[in-house]
Order: C-alpha cells, then sequence, then structure tokens
C-alpha cells in the first residue's frame, strides 16, 4: 500500500471512529431521539454524504457504538474478575463492574442491550468483543461444570433486569448492594456454583 493510500485510510478510519464518539456523546447528553445523521454531521462539521459513506444510517451508527460498547465492557469485567480471584468474590466483583457500567453510561447501554439492533448475542455470528464480556461471567465459574455457560447466562439475565428496572425508576438504586449480594449468594450456593478455574 502506497503512502498516500495509508495516510487515506488512517483518516477514514479517524473519521469512522469521530462519528461513533460524536453518537455517543449526543446519546448520553440528549438520549438516542437526538441522534440523527444531520445532527452528526454538522457535530463532526462533515457532509450527511460523507457520513453515509461510513454509516448506512443511524441503525448502523448504533450497532457501531454497540461494538465499541461490549469491547470496554469486557475489559471493564476482565480487570474486576483478576483483581479479585476468590470464587464468590469474582462473581461479585464481575456483576457489580456490570452494574455500574450500566449505571455510569445509560445511553452506551441501551445501545448495548435495551434497542433493537441486529447484533446476534448467542449465536455462531456473535461479535467477539460481546463473546469476551460473556466469557467474563463465564470465567466465574467451575471449568469442570458442564452447565457454566448456563449459569453465566441466568446471571447475565439477572443482572439485565436490575439494570433495567432501575434505569426506569421501578426499582429503587439504593437496594443495589442488598440485590447484587442476594444474587452472588444464591447463584453461589448451587451445585458447581463460583469457582475460577
Amino acid at each position: 500500500m502506497s503512502a498516500i493510500a495509508e495516510r487515506r485510510e488512517r483518516e477514514r478510519a479517524q473519521r469512522h471512529q469521530l462519528i461513533i464518539t460524536a453518537a455517543r456523546e449526543l446519546a448520553e447528553a440528549e438520549g438516542w431521539e437526538a441522534v440523527t445523521t444531520r445532527r452528526l454531521a454538522e457535530r463532526v462539521e462533515y457532509s450527511q454524504p460523507v457520513l453515509y459513506s461510513h454509516f448506512n444510517g443511524k441503525d448502523a451508527i448504533m450497532r457501531a457504538v454497540a461494538l465499541e460498547g461490549f469491547g470496554e465492557l469486557a475489559a471493564r469485567l476482565r480487570r474486576a474478575r483478576l483483581a479479585t480471584p476468590e470464587p464468590p468474590q469474582a462473581l461479585h466483583a464481575v456483576c457489580r463492574a456490570y452494574l455500574e457500567f450500566a449505571t455510569e453510561q445509560p445511553a452506551l447501554y441501551q445501545a448495548m442491550f435495551v434497542l433493537p439492533t441486529d447484533v446476534k448475542f448467542a449465536h455462531a455470528e456473535t461479535p467477539p468483543p460481546l463473546r469476551a464480556a460473556f466469557d467474563e461471567f463465564v470465567n466465574c465459574f467451575r471449568s469442570d461444570n458442564q452447565r457454566r455457560e448456563l449459569f453465566a447466562e441466568v446471571t447475565w439475565s439477572a443482572l439485565h433486569g436490575i439494570a433495567a428496572l432501575t434505569e426506569s425508576g421501578r426499582i429503587p438504586p439504593n437496594g443495589q448492594t442488598e440485590r447484587l449480594d442476594f444474587l452472588v449468594t444464591q447463584i453461589a450456593g448451587t451445585p458447581s456454583g463460583p469457582a475460577t478455574r
């Protein structure tokens, strides 16, 4: 590849990232309803045709935002798990990190788990960042547990319910610690419950 082609590719990648970042910032500030291709084009100072050369509309932008979020979530869960290698505490740390992520970045969490998307979950075509995030839950359970993915799935599902119900105001946020303790205690008390490795 020539130096000119490499520079163009770098510039294209930078524009691509700029659009994703602008969409995230706008969504966190004003909600996803405010994210339109017109507003994004104004914000990044590119024409709408340039924006469309990167993304085929808002859904594609939200998908890119979600994938970036899955990568960030996976890294955060991994740090939490590795910082607390003891079995039940590792699960507790991962669960707490998940809920903190959902609370701190509600618009990003919506793009990842609430709003319609074509990202495939629990599928052969599941994107690697999403699979990596899920694997952090799986890795909190014993490696000889044939149902460790089921344990991880149920844990993730319960956390998503807690996050969604808290965000919508249907359960009070001040009970998170008790809910989390209860969830981990129930999961840890089952056969083949948490144990790393």
